[in-house]
């Protein structure tokens, strides 16, 4: 019998991803449920026509025309006016996150987060050799700046990874804490032992850990919460930036309704996306997936123009599911956390039964929905009522606390 070598730390895992089931409504992985318009699909077509005239040639290796337009987009979007030399893309945000955790991670090397959260962040340490360490968000999943703060100088990370909105929760983050977060991570990086040799003590040789706000649901923030791109513009009186130890990550899969791209991308100083650069592999992103992404940007405004009425059926999903009795907790993203349930899985399995796919994650008891069209939730709403016996919101609460003493 062959045995292959497989890494020990591999060993038993299982690949990453929610369940891909053909079912009516699927509410379960956060994609904007609107596809592109005939005219943008044209569009892509075209331009992906016109590359493959060129496939027998290697794509730009660091795409400037690419990392141009997002720049352009950011600053459409979040009024963040940025260099494209301050943007780097890649097949997704993850492949984003892990050019990050390749440059800064590695062995002997920490990676801290707070939980709960996305559920890739410790499979991006673990491809990487880095020691992933999590603390707990509040009960209400916001984040105490202390315990961060506390955390910081304690595991002395070289990356911090928060996400806001954060996944599962839909909880966004105040800008006043992501400074201190900024701030707390000064000097408390792993000791840079290229020139101290191993004194992880030395303070004159101390990096930054580098803090990385996984933005990908950004676009979807109540009017009011900003963005952390607005730190990246924040300079010291020489002109150098103040955080340059910052990275905010976005995707084009959520809003925009570019899933199938495969195009994620972040913003921080040109410092740190240079270091990015001496990681990526050569041509990882290819000729067509350029191509299509700059034409997708060319449509920014129509392909945004569901965002706003996304936004209305999360918000209108958050009262109609705590009319009923449930804990919904107010989202940022295009996805809405609730429960509890004594049975989470059960709630669930009687959802795909009727043709409706959602989420298992999160705190125990509790499920995620992402926001689809109208006519999607209201064949949600019906599902959950039919499957919980819901008639009033009373009538449910009391059955959980029943099922739960």
């Amino acid at each position: 019998m062959t045995v292959l070598p497989l890494r020990p730390d591999l060993q038993g895992c299982e690949p990453y991803g929610a369940p891909e089931l053909d079912v009516p409504v699927r509410l379960n992985v956060n994609e904007n449920p609107y596809p592109p318009s005939p005219a943008v699909v044209a569009d892509i077509a075209a331009a992906a026509g016109r590359a493959a005239s060129g496939l027998n040639r290697y794509p730009d290796r660091d795409f400037p025309g690419l990392r141009a337009a997002l720049a352009d987009y950011l600053a459409a979007e979040s009024g963040v006016s940025l260099g494209g030399e301050q943007v780097w893309a890649a097949n997704g945000s993850n492949e984003v996150m892990a050019h990050v955790l390749q440059a800064f991670g590695g062995p002997g090397r920490t990676c801290l987060s707070f939980t709960p959260t996305y559920s890739m962040y410790p499979e991006y340490a673990r491809d990487t050799f880095t020691r992933y360490v999590t603390g707990p968000r509040r009960e209400d999943f916001t984040v105490d700046v202390g315990a961060v703060a506390a955390a910081i100088a304690r595991e002395r990370p070289a990356v911090l990874i928060l996400a806001s909105p954060n996944n599962p929760t839909g909880t966004a983050l105040p800008l006043n804490d992501v400074v201190a977060v900024l701030e707390a991570a000064r000097g408390h990086g792993p000791a840079d032992t290229a020139t101290s040799g191993d004194s992880a003590d030395s303070a004159d040789t101390a990096t930054d850990c580098v803090v990385v706000i996984d933005e990908a649901y950004a676009e979807f923030r109540r009017p009011g919460v900003p963005s952390a791109l607005e730190l990246l513009e924040r300079t010291d009186a020489d002109g150098t930036p103040r955080y340059p130890h910052l990275a905010v990550t976005r995707t084009m899969s959520k809003a925009f309704g570019m899933a199938g791209l495969r195009l994620g991308y972040l913003a921080a100083s040109a410092e740190l996306v240079d270091m990015l650069r001496i990681v990526r592999l050569p041509y990882h992103l290819s000729a067509i997936s350029q191509a299509a992404a700059l034409a997708a940007l060319d449509h920014r405004q129509e392909l945004m123009s569901q965002v706003a009425s996304l936004r209305d059926e999360r918000d209108a999903l958050v009262e109609w599911l705590r009319a009923h009795g449930w804990n919904a907790h107010d989202s940022d993203a295009n996805f809405v956390l609730f429960g509890p349930f004594a049975d989470r899985e059960a709630v669930w399995r009687g959802l795909l039964e009727r043709g409706v796919l959602i989420r298992v994650v999160g705190p125990e008891g509790y499920l995620r929905a992402c926001v689809g069209t109208s006519q999607e939730m209201e064949r949600f709403r019906t599902a959950l009522l039919a499957v919980t016996g819901n008639t009033t919101g009373q009538a449910t609460t009391l059955v959980n606390e029943e099922k739960n003493a």
